[in-house]
């Protein structure tokens, strides 16, 4: 056995763990990328990557709003604004090789196509300039056609001509193309919209922010809020990191704690410790091992290898000081402790680990990965506990180890109060948990899917508030695009086509959600403005055909050919309508689009076009369409293959379900949790379900196999019931205590969805050791030969 070989075990357990170290620090990298939440294989999303190829992406944009309390028209601020768009237009960032690796990576694994970049990015690229235009109130002209020198163009913003603000502000409030888009309605705030490269490394934007940033600080704005791609990686990343270090530190804290508590002896911690320290450095080797980019789901690993290792070793030493106190030498407590407890610790941490892996079937990689790489934490921590544990175990006597106090009786005499309570009141008991079965019923049936981008947002951070300003001022950040497919020889050149995406765009912004939107119509109807002598009334399509022709000859000489470009297709078969939707929920946006869908089928001609949503927005939306069937799916398949092992295990159908029961009642309370709390079902959260059965189940299996092995011995049924309680009853009653307070620890959390987990996995565990302590010693009762 190898606990006969402690040199060669403990050094190369040392070995593993520092190379671990090394390839976590050289190859494990944070990231955040909204691409990340796109559900894989999904139609709708392979028809956004067309939409993409034909125009361009829907969040390559930084806005930059500048508020100023007594108002945006003063010179002085619109000379600091000037000045500001002009040196970020030319602000240049440097780009790393890593920055080159990940743009490789990108191209290879995702398809993106890096379209902005210079053409030999691939190898020399040193700097690029992150910022492609710029667009803001200040630097648009009004085309104004005269009958002598025919079009000319005037500046909204007439800068240097103070005696014009008055009237430059009441013509900018009254055209729908800058209100909620550049300039806010109570004109305190104007936007500096920059259009950025695709498809923004990680690297490279977190430069580019800090950049922008130094030059915000040196104009000294009174009041500055950004939102973009950019921006929410940079500082979501930052925050993914500091989230992560927090999570470790306080979990590695509330570890020492407990094991000082248990054991309350110096060899007895440290081993503890030790083991726990060996898999986590074990674990972030194989995450650089495989290069995993860490996400926002990347909080809970240190969480889960922590609290599921010291489980593992609880149970572990607690059976070795067991053996040790009824008289047995080290070699053979640990022989027994390994044959006894190495079996458990194994199921439990198989399905662990099957409940992780119930998460492949998510259509979001993040949480696919979480699966994969959470379950092979699982079994690196069993790995470690039952080698290189019982290994070092093996050196140390009883006393070394744990320090007996007065409260090791304590823990029988509790149990054994619970084991008459279970006899005399199984009555009581199987009628208050069918109570909780219906009221648990009345909340699953109350859980929503109305997902909000807010409510993934970091509490309290900066990124948040400026997301908040942004809702509040002007149109919200979610895109929403509407994607025209001409049929037969329709093209965009077809007056009769603009007139219906005119009467489209009309519809969608009747909608409160829905503040601004652009498409071609944007370009016929400037022209026919500056033909009118610029008047309000006259942003509208022109009346006829040959006056739609005319404008149609103007829009390259008037600079309408860049428009042109982003919003039709190039072989003029495609169109879009872009607009922005209020952050109002995944649900509330997706009965928008069956609205849409519903009024295009009887007043658009689709007969001469067809429409379709699509967008970032609409993409991300889906997965609370997916959300419950991938829940559901995973949850099934991990109950099936859980309740294979059982049936192996125990080769009894009652016993099966005698497991089952008290697993599937803390399934029921998370739902109900979120259904009484009004708390969405969002992707990040429906993990929460395959972690609770995979956790939970554990301690059902530590409690009936001990029972086994007391039947095994021809103990009686009654005897049997006492003794697992007593002897495991205090095992899981501390892994529980440990688990609970670890995942608790996440309502700290600044991430909100990280919050909710925390609660649910927390509280749904302490509902799963009740469940074990009274409903299956009466189910034993009833079934269990």
């Amino acid at each position: 056995m190898f606990v006969k070989y402690p040199k060669i075990v403990i050094s190369s357990f040392v070995l593993l763990s520092v190379l671990g170290l090394y390839m976590a620090y050289n190859r494990v990298s944070f990231s955040f990328d909204f691409e990340q939440f796109f559900p894989t294989g999904d139609p709708d999303l392979e028809f956004y990557y067309e939409f993409k190829q034909r125009f361009e992406p829907d969040d390559n944009f930084l806005l930059v709003a500048l508020k100023r309390e007594e108002g945006v028209f003063e010179q002085d601020f619109l000379k600091k604004v000037e000045a500001f768009s002009e040196e970020v237009k030319t602000l240049d960032t440097k780009v790393t090789q890593g920055d080159l690796a990940v743009i490789r990576r990108d191209s290879f694994i995702f398809n993106k196509v890096y379209i902005d970049y210079a053409p030999d990015w691939k190898d020399s690229v040193e700097h690029i300039q992150p910022v492609l235009s710029v667009q803001s109130i200040i630097s648009f002209q009004y085309p104004v056609k005269n009958p002598f020198t025919g079009f000319t163009t005037i500046p909204a913003v007439h800068i240097d001509k103070p005696e014009k603000y008055e009237k430059d502000k009441k013509r900018i409030l009254s055209d729908e193309r800058f209100v909620n888009t550049l300039i806010s309605e109570d004109a305190k705030t104007m936007v500096v919209a920059l259009k950025t490269i695709d498809n923004i490394p990680q690297g490279i934007a977190e430069r580019f922010i800090k950049e922008l940033n130094i030059i915000l600080d040196k104009y000294e704005f009174e009041e500055h809020h950004l939102l973009g791609r950019a921006n929410f990686q940079t500082e979501l990343v930052r925050l993914q990191m500091w989230e992560f270090t927090m999570s470790f530190t306080v979990s590695s804290l509330l570890v020492l704690l407990v094991m000082f508590l248990i054991f309350r002896t110096f060899w007895g911690v440290n081993i503890a410790l030790s083991s726990i320290g060996v898999g986590l450095a074990m674990f972030v080797g194989y995450l650089g091992l495989v290069g995993a980019t860490l996400d926002t789901m990347a909080l809970l690993y240190p969480i889960i290898m922590i609290i599921v290792a010291t489980s593992d070793v609880v149970h572990v030493m607690s059976k070795y000081i067991d053996e040790l106190r009824k008289g047995q030498d080290k070699q053979t407590a640990i022989q027994i402790t390994i044959q006894e407890i190495g079996v458990s610790i194994f199921l439990t941490s198989t399905t662990t680990a099957i409940g992780f892996l119930s998460l492949v079937t998510s259509k979001l990689g993040p949480i696919r990965a979480l699966g994969i790489h959470a379950a092979v934490g699982v079994m690196i921590a069993y790995v470690s506990v039952i080698i290189f544990t019982t290994t070092i175990l093996a050196l140390f006597s009883e006393k070394q180890i744990m320090k007996e106090g007065r409260k090791e009786s304590s823990w029988g005499r509790w149990m054994g109060k619970m084991h008459e309570f279970t006899r005399n009141q199984s009555f009581k008991i199987s009628a208050g948990f069918l109570g909780l079965f219906l009221l648990c019923g009345i909340g699953v049936s109350m859980v929503n899917t109305n997902t909000q981008i807010e409510q993934i947002l970091p509490r309290g951070a900066e990124v948040t508030a400026d997301f908040h300003f942004f809702e509040e001022e002007f149109s919200g950040f979610r895109p929403f695009e509407i994607a025209i497919s001409l049929k037969d020889s329709n093209t965009t050149d077809d007056f009769k086509v603009v007139q219906q995406i005119d009467k489209l765009e009309n519809f969608i912004i009747g909608y409160d959600a829905i503040k601004t939107s652009n498409s071609i119509t944007a370009v016929y109807k400037t022209i026919n403005r500056a033909y009118k002598g610029n008047k309000l009334e006259a942003y509208v399509l022109p009346n006829s055909e040959k006056q739609f022709k005319k404008y149609q000859r103007l829009a390259k000489n008037l600079g309408g050919g860049n428009s042109l470009g982003v919003l039709v297709s190039r072989d003029k078969k495609y169109a879009r309508v872009s607009a922005r939707v209020l952050d109002v929920g995944a649900d509330s946006v997706r009965n928008i689009i069956q609205s849409v869908d519903k009024w295009a089928k009887t007043n658009i001609d689709t007969n001469m076009m067809e429409i379709r949503q699509t967008g970032t927005g609409v993409i991300v939306d889906k997965n609370s369409e997916y959300v419950k069937d991938s829940l559901l799916q995973g949850l099934v398949s991990a109950i099936l293959l859980i309740s294979l092992l059982m049936a192996l295990l125990f080769r009894s159908f009652k016993m099966l379900f005698i497991a089952l029961i008290p697993n599937v009642l803390p399934l029921l309370i998370a739902a109900a949790i979120l259904g009484f709390t009004g708390i969405p079902l969002e992707a990040g959260v429906s993990i929460v379900f395959a972690i609770i059965f995979g956790i939970a189940v554990d301690d059902t299996i530590h409690l009936l196999s001990k029972y086994r092995l007391m039947r095994k011995k021809d103990i009686d049924k009654e005897e049997a019931i006492k003794l697992t309680l007593i002897e495991t009853g205090k095992a899981i009653s501390l892994t529980t205590v440990i688990l609970f307070f670890g995942f608790i620890l996440l309502i700290f959390s600044s991430n909100p969805p990280a919050v909710t987990i925390g609660l649910l996995i927390s509280s749904t565990l302490v509902t799963a050791l009740v469940c074990d302590l009274l409903i299956i010693p009466v189910m034993l009762r009833w079934w269990g030969k």
